[in-house]
């Protein structure tokens, strides 16, 4: 199968808001009050969480149908870990990405826990969202 390729043009102007036009859809991500930011939209880190969430929750949908699983829904409760001293350049020696990101599920099927394991387990496999955190994608940035 071709390869599909998907895009996103932002902006960052005044402040610390970034506005991203993904498709026909616009997101919005600023940093806390706190932090120098208006809080107009989760923050970068805060976004990724929300994609895993996003990936797993319509990975599992396509699974289910092929499958034909009644999948009534699916809950989802995500946390990572990062240390702010390398992302603010305080520690060159501190990674800034998250060192441990943890997904819990909630599966709502007609499904056994060994189950609703198995399907977690090929959701895992098939987002592409987890496949770029833990594999890692290359990157590269061109200057314009």
């Amino acid at each position: 199968m071709a390869l599909k390729t998907i895009s996103a043009r932002g902006e960052l102007n005044a402040g610390m808001a970034i506005v991203v036009e993904c498709g026909n859809h616009r997101l919005t991500m600023d940093q806390p009050k706190n932090a120098a930011g208006q809080d107009l939209g989760p923050t970068p880190l805060e976004a990724i969480l929300a994609a895993v969430a996003g990936c797993f929750g319509t990975i599992g949908r396509f699974i289910a149908h092929q499958q034909k699983i009644e999948l009534r829904g699916m809950r989802f409760e995500i946390e990572a870990d990062y240390d702010p001293a390398g992302l603010l350049g305080r520690d060159p020696e501190v990674r800034p990405g998250f060192q441990e990101l943890r997904v819990n599920v909630e599966i709502d099927a007609d499904l056994d826990r060994a189950g609703k394991q198995a399907l977690l387990e090929q959701i895992e496999k098939r987002c592409p969202v987890a496949d770029n955190l833990t594999h890692g994608t290359r990157l590269v940035s061109v200057l314009l």
